[in-house]
């Protein structure tokens, strides 16, 4: 199977959302709040683009293929760079970043990440553990779970739904 950065990002958010998202049932492109999410992606810290690059990195690990879609990649000091419009899902962020971190210790490379919030100022250093590697692969199983089972997961009320792009979608028939 193919497990991407967004997959990791969505295990850790929403399994339903997970699901929907694999099932090419897709909502983002309605949302306000992803707009500024990619419009805070593209335009912070404008004056990297001398010192680092995007990535587009595919690996295979055991039966499977990892894609990472690294934003901000410093070579020269080992440091990949994801930037976030908010922090209310920071252990999803956590996540995926240490997915990119992993991708590249695949590759031989050992890096740290950075997380950044721009709008709030804020910045957390990430780095990847044996542990974390473990935890990951534990995901991994658990997203082949979620993927290919044949029905969408139940509705779980979680902080994340008032704000989510398949709210409506979620919601719309149930009583809140």
């Amino acid at each position: 199977m193919n497990i991407t950065a967004t997959h990791i990002n969505l295990l850790h958010v929403c399994h339903r959302e997970l699901w929907l998202h694999v099932n090419e049932i897709r909502m983002e492109h309605t949302s306000d709040l992803v707009y500024e999410g990619k419009h805070i992606h593209e335009h912070s810290y404008a004056q990297r683009a001398e010192s680092g690059r995007e990535l587009e990195i595919s690996v295979p690990f055991e039966d499977d293929e990892l894609f990472a879609k690294i934003d901000f990649y410093d070579s020269k000091k080992k440091i990949v760079h994801e930037i976030k419009k908010s922090d209310k899902a920071q252990k999803a962020h956590i996540w995926q970043l240490k997915f990119y971190l992993f991708v590249l210790k695949l590759l031989e490379v050992d890096a740290n990440g950075i997380l950044e919030y721009p709008k709030l100022r804020k910045t957390k250093e990430i780095q990847l553990s044996d542990e974390d590697i473990e935890s990951l692969s534990v995901d991994f199983e658990t997203i082949k779970e979620v993927v290919h089972s044949s029905s969408c997961p139940p509705l779980i009320r979680i902080p994340f739904c008032r704000s989510c792009s398949y709210h409506d979608f979620c919601w719309v028939a149930e009583n809140e």
